[in-house]
């Protein structure tokens, strides 16, 4: 998993509340177990139409917000079905980081293993992020991990709160199996003692 330390891009502004994982990755995509691939088909029923052409109004459609690494979204963000596909399609598109009032609890978690950044800060904060989003392309957000802050494009800069052993995760890039890898050593020395003190298992 690739470490998130500074991210400073492009943030597409999404106010629509109650954005859910169907929404994020229709059910049709969900057959596959890779977690590339996925990008495409990102927010598919919203971006494009039934003939499968662009719809020119949808966000990540427009030329301004087509590299966005950086979502300003709506009130409970990520509701819905658990599929882990939907970080994954998020990711494969480009985007390291959600900013919302809130999020569903499942997705929020799912974000951590997979190497995105959910935030969550007051509405009034939000609104002020999604107003700098929409300024487009030549606006850049900056979102600091090491230092717990979101800076607009003007250089306003907001502080947020974040687990501490999350953010360890993330700075570090450890997902489950890394953090496992991180005992390595332990694990080893703990099957050798086993192993000698009970050598019939």
């Amino acid at each position: 998993m690739d470490k998130f330390t500074t991210l400073t891009g492009i943030a597409a502004p999404m106010p629509l509340v109650n954005i859910d994982t169907d929404m994020i990755i229709p059910k049709q995509f969900l057959k596959t177990i890779h977690r590339s691939g996925l990008g495409k088909n990102l927010f598919d029923e919203m971006r494009y139409d039934a003939q499968g052409n662009e719809i020119p109004d949808f966000v990540l459609n427009q030329p301004a917000y087509r590299n966005a690494q950086i979502i300003i979204g709506g009130d409970n963000f990520g509701c819905g079905s658990s599929r882990e596909h939907a970080p994954w399609a998020l990711l494969d598109f480009g985007i390291r980081c959600v900013i919302s009032t809130s999020f569903a609890d499942i997705f929020y978690n799912n974000c951590f293993k997979n190497g995105i950044l959910p935030i969550v800060m007051p509405q009034e904060v939000v609104d002020v992020l999604m107003e700098d989003a929409r300024k487009g392309a030549n606006a850049r957000m900056t979102v600091d991990l090491e230092n717990l802050t979101v800076t607009t494009s003007d250089g306003q800069s907001f502080g947020f709160d974040l687990d501490p052993f999350r953010r360890h995760c993330l700075l570090n890039g450890l997902d489950d199996i890394g953090l496992t890898m991180e005992k390595a050593s332990a694990i080893d020395t703990y099957e050798a003692q086993m192993a000698q003190s009970r050598p019939w298992v």
